[in-house]
């Protein structure tokens, strides 16, 4: 049996393909894909042929936010069914893994991740037909919340993330620079984690405008007055807690800036290749815990359960569902963020 799939060979080189399924292993199940939708990371492989330091070597499904109805189960699965409705965990470990990372197991270079040029052979995605998973990625959701709903899961599960690796959220000024998916995201995440005041930045009044739907108490359009942004930045810095969410070297040099002495600085966005100089002399003097944040563990479960008993509201964020067939249309689409907050694939 073969189904069709979002298959991409190189820079610009995206195709929808058949590929052939795999025999139905005993601990896995067959899901038919609801909707997928379109990460950054997905976009960087389609415009750049890959990811940081990772490329593709070989062609790769991509997609690893997704949701959809179990069709098939393996011999040896129990507690699903045929016709439940799933948000699919991307994430999975192999022999091996070390689980006493707790929270942070997703470390783990063993760890396996969809749509992922990471590993040779690639872990193949989530943009087709039929995806076959193990039994233990899927997480029932309930049969009234829509699917292009439940597949925003896992972006917010990086954003739930992100806020934890900040720590001390609750009573907070947290300010996020860029307000795409992710750092709309991740202001619905901190107002959920109890920040008192949720300040954002972008370029595009109409991102903002999806920013404030969000949970955001005021945006700040740097492309018409970047004022509000100078004076949080008076003084050594005002914000208690800062989220890069740009991707930008701009966007770091203004939070470092902007966050107070003592204060807390995650990085979220992934910047351009090449040299990113950190103004080490705020680092060091305002004595910052400057943090990283990577993807999710736990996490999933909780985003799963926060868009399901509707503490999370993410129909604001959703543009459009694109048939596989025009896979490359709907690509085009995402990469334009002045059109798009989140593109999703469905089978047509």
């Amino acid at each position: 049996m073969s189904v069709r799939a979002v298959v991409c060979h190189a820079a610009h080189d995206l195709r929808v393909e058949e590929r052939a399924l795999e025999p139905l292993g005993p601990h896995e199940v067959r899901v038919k894909l609801g909707a997928g939708g379109i990460c950054g990371s997905d976009l960087h492989y389609y415009h750049e042929g890959g990811i940081g330091d990772v490329a593709i070597r070989e062609p790769l499904v991509l997609g690893h936010e997704m949701a959809g109805t179990v069709v098939e189960l393996g011999p040896a699965v129990h507690g699903l069914r045929p016709g439940t409705p799933v948000a699919v965990n991307p994430t999975w470990p192999c022999p091996g893994v070390r689980f006493d990372l707790g929270a942070r197991a997703h470390l783990d270079p063993q760890i396996r991740f969809a749509g992922s040029a990471r590993t040779l052979p690639h872990t193949q995605g989530f943009f087709q037909e039929l995806v076959t998973v193990r039994a233990e990625q899927c997480r029932p959701v309930p049969p009234a919340l829509a699917l292009e709903e439940a597949a925003m899961a896992e972006p917010l599960a990086c954003c739930l993330h992100a806020i934890r690796r900040a720590r001390e959220v609750l009573g907070r000024h947290v300010l996020v620079l860029g307000c795409g998916p992710i750092g709309c995201l991740t202001i619905a995440a901190a107002r959920l984690a109890g920040a008192a005041r949720i300040t954002a930045c972008d370029l595009i009044p109409t991102t903002l405008a999806k920013a404030r739907a969000m949970g955001a108490d005021e945006v700040i359009d740097l492309s018409t007055d970047r004022g509000p942004l100078d004076r949080l930045q008076q003084g050594g810095g005002v914000v208690d807690v800062v989220v890069e969410a740009a991707g930008s070297p701009a966007a770091l040099r203004d939070g470092l800036l902007a966050v107070r002495r003592g204060g807390t600085f995650v990085q979220f966005g992934v910047l351009p290749r090449g040299m990113h100089p950190i103004p080490v002399d705020s680092l060091v003097a305002k004595e910052l815990d400057l943090l990283g944040t990577f993807r999710f563990w736990e996490e999933f479960d909780w985003a799963v359960d926060a868009i399901a008993e509707g503490r999370v509201d993410v129909r604001p964020l959703l543009t459009e569902l694109v048939p596989l067939s025009r896979a490359e249309d709907a690509f085009e689409l995402a990469s334009d963020r002045r059109r798009a907050m989140k593109v999703q694939l469905v089978p047509g």
